[in-house]
């Protein structure tokens, strides 16, 4: 098994954090075989007990169950995801299908699943609170959905399927990342940087010096480079090349190459739904979600997408009317849109992302984020710049409530890297709970945002603002968790419902009293102009078609791989699909199938790529309830805010907590109108 390393279970570094200095990566294999065979006892004793089964010695048992297998795991996973590397990696793909088959073997115990059965028969005797009867269900129904009902020799299938996920996940999620990290472009010409502002070319030096080139400049495949990159590039030919690379990560015909690994995925996610009773895996995933059905979720789909697929061909009908307005008589193609739009929306709204950029600084808008959940809920953070974290770049904050008791840490690692796989993320090394000793979260985000020279300020786009705004409405999800048990806590929530917290963060970002504080220009100190700001809220709708489209055909496509079942040829069934749809072929899915690490590095948002849309339905309509009450900070609004969505976790059914917040469900009329696709393009 190997000497274990005592600080990757034992976590006394400062503020409670583990010492990440002193655990090596080759330190977490004994770690993981010490943690897996801990929690195994764990497990047969609550599954042993000679008492009979009570919800103390079976669900509250389970709950605490596994400490040493949560703390290096989570560890691990923090690594594999922000901070790879060769050992990493190698570890990935053993303990990957080790934790699947580990956890299957939980799922199926006999004796565990007879108790929590006994105890889920008798639930009406037991006279639980309502966080308790929660935390009972959900247990029971994922022991079933596990296949804890399941024939002995379907329950030894449906664990040779998880297993063999898990693995395929872990290798699918590894291509991308070593396209990402093995392509660049490297630039030297001034005739090759043409229309580049200064703050991308700071960038893309910053970029070629990481990777050593003999080259200035550098683009890569991070989403903080290239995009901007396609947006003012004035060279079409980089453009394009740029472009390929990009939506080809995974589509090589290489050794990295995802298209027999995904066509592997799809046909085991259809055995295992089979197994367990349904007709598609999309049902499997969608049973325990607020849209219930595969028809319920494209049908919302449908929706967005008849109306913007009229918005994006209205759109492209006027980049179009430019390039041959500049003389040009090439079509739209996709390495086109992003630059063309910029051109229109500088003159239709008189102002570049360009101009805007300068004001949208990386501290400054920290400093927002914090000051808006200050405003709502009463949060403090104090940075604590003695504390060593995972990365160098890694900043620490104490997070503390209205009445100064510190509820958790908060960890931001905000630049691109070669080691950190490309996106942006939320993730926890602990989660709150109250059950023995409790303990207090402490989360991280993870972004992708391109680290500027020395001595100059990082500057982030309209996006990226809004992505750091998403990425800490979650990690406030996880902040003000208050809750009991560990199952429910934070983030535990349905897939279709994690999103709303997230996503309605996002607008204070462009509250105007936030922009006109925290927008400041990086070398003059002043403030955005008025009328900068006008214009910027006034465009927050331009392009919305495009954006809708791109997104949408994503959410489509992952819905039917998994309504379909066995697919021999994804990557002509994502063309098919398309083609059915009516995609314009200038326009490409914001995550194509090779690189949909949403959909393939694991099942998390398997069937679940909607509910990005779901939730937005839903957070239009909770930010309007601020709206109503003509104050967008509103105290009473904000105090049902903090208690039904923020800290109330998955203790409570989705739509019974949100009902609770608003009073009532809310129909996709504001989601439309937030997305300006309220009415259809002439009407």
């Amino acid at each position: 098994m190997g000497e274990v390393n005592s600080r990757v279970f034992n976590w006394t570094g400062p503020a409670g954090l583990p010492h990440f200095a002193g655990i090596d990566d080759g330190d977490l294999k004994a770690a993981f075989d010490a943690a897996l065979a801990l929690h195994s006892a764990e497990i047969d004793r609550i599954a042993g007990d000679p008492a009979p089964p009570d919800y103390n010695n079976t669900i509250v048992a389970l709950e605490t169950s596994g400490d040493e297998l949560q703390r290096v795991s989570a560890i691990f996973w923090n690594r594999a995801g922000a901070h790879s590397n060769d050992t990493i990696q190698s570890l990935e793909r053993e303990i990957a299908p080790k934790l699947a088959r580990h956890y299957s073997s939980i799922a199926m115990n006999e004796g565990l699943f007879a108790r929590i059965d006994r105890l889920w028969d008798t639930r009406a005797e037991l006279e639980l609170g309502a966080e308790a009867a929660r935390v009972l269900e959900r247990h029971w129904k994922g022991f079933v959905r596990a296949g804890a009902k399941l024939k002995p020799q379907d329950q030894s299938r449906l664990a040779t399927i998880n297993e063999e996920l898990a693995g395929l996940g872990a290798k699918f999620s590894q291509n991308v990342l070593a396209d990402e990290k093995s392509w660049f472009l490297g630039l030297s010409s001034d005739t090759d940087l043409e229309g580049i502002p200064d703050f991308l070319r700071d960038a893309m030096a910053a970029a070629a010096r990481e990777r050593g080139l003999s080259e200035p400049y550098a683009v890569t495949l991070s989403r903080s480079i290239i995009e901007p990159f396609l947006t003012f590039s004035e060279r079409r030919d980089l453009r394009e090349q740029a472009f390929t690379a990009w939506i080809s990560r995974g589509d090589n015909g290489n050794e990295t190459d995802n298209s027999e690994t995904v066509s592997r995925i799809l046909e085991l996610r259809a055995q295992k739904a089979r197994l367990l009773g349904y007709t598609n895996f999309a049902e499997l995933k969608l049973d325990d979600t607020m849209a219930k059905t595969p028809e319920a979720v494209n049908s919302l789909l449908m929706k967005v997408w008849d109306r913007a697929l009229l918005r994006a061909r209205k759109e492209e009908d006027d980049i179009a009317s430019l390039i041959a307005e500049e003389g040009h008589n090439h079509c739209v193609a996709a390495w086109d849109w992003r630059h063309y739009s910029e051109k229109l929306r500088a003159r239709k709204f008189d102002f570049s992302e360009a101009e805007l950029k300068p004001y949208l600084q990386l501290e400054k808008i920290i400093e927002a984020c914090f000051s808006v959940a200050n405003r709502l809920f009463g949060l403090t953070a104090r940075e604590r710049s003695d504390i060593e974290a995972y990365h160098p770049d890694v900043r620490v904050f104490e997070i503390f409530d209205e009445s100064g008791r510190r509820i958790g840490l908060f960890l931001g690692d905000y630049f691109a890297r070669a080691s950190k796989r490309s996106g942006a993320w939320m993730s926890s090394f602990q989660s709150q709970h109250r059950l023995g000793d409790g303990q207090a979260p402490i989360i991280y985000n993870v972004m992708n945002f391109a680290k500027p020279p020395e001595g100059k300020p990082a500057l982030l786009s309209l996006d990226d603002a809004r992505t750091l705004f998403h990425e800490f409405g979650h990690a406030l999800h996880g902040l003000l968790s208050d809750v009991d048990h560990p199952s429910v806590s934070g983030t535990s929530v349905s897939r279709d419902f994690v999103e709303l917290p997230s996503q309605l963060y996002e607008h204070w970002l462009t509250v105007p009293e936030i922009l006109q504080t925290y927008a400041v220009h990086h070398e003059t100190g002043k403030a955005i102009p008025p009328e900068l700001l006008e214009k910027v809220l006034a465009a927050r709708n331009f392009n919305g078609g495009f954006a809708a489209i791109e997104y949408t055909a994503s959410a489509l496509v992952d819905m039917a791989f998994h309504t379909s079942g066995s697919i021999e040829d994804p990557l002509q069934f994502e063309e098919e699909k398309l083609a059915e749809l009516g995609m314009p072929k200038a326009i490409v899915m914001r995550h194509r199938t090779p690189h949909f690490l949403h959909v393939f590095s694991g099942d998390g948002y398997s069937a679940g790529y909607y509910s990005y849309m779901w939730s937005e339905v839903l957070d239009a309509d909770a930010f309007s309830a601020f709206e109503e009450t003509g104050d967008v900070f509103h105290d009473e609004t904000a105090t049902r805010l903090h208690q039904h969505i923020y800290s109330a976790g998955g203790s409570i059914d989705p739509e019974e907590t949100y009902v609770a917040f608003r009073g009532k469900m809310p129909d996709a009329g504001a989601m439309l109108k937030k997305k300006g696709l309220a009415t259809t393009v002439g009407t």
